[in-house]
């Protein structure tokens, strides 16, 4: 359950019935999660998943190479 029973508004989420901004709200009832529009009534079960694993690309993988710390041993030239 992500959501509690008192019906909270979500921002910037768009109406997949009536295409209309900031009127959808979020709400749990009996442990399931639901969406509904107050402009149109649209009701839904919400399905949570967990975000994708980011794939790794040589953008994100150049900048966890560079967070990284080697020892570096200094010698004496002379000797």
């Amino acid at each position: 359950m992500a959501f509690s029973t008192q019906k909270r508004f979500i921002a910037g989420v768009t109406c997949p019935k009536c295409g209309l901004l900031d009127k959808v709200q979020a709400f749990s009832d009996d442990g399931i999660d639901y969406r509904e529009c107050i402009s149109c009534g649209f009701l839904d079960e919400m399905r949570v998943f967990s975000a994708p694993r980011e794939l790794e690309t040589r953008v994100n993988a150049a900048a966890d190479k560079a967070n990284q710390v080697s020892a570096v041993k200094l010698v004496d030239p002379r000797g």
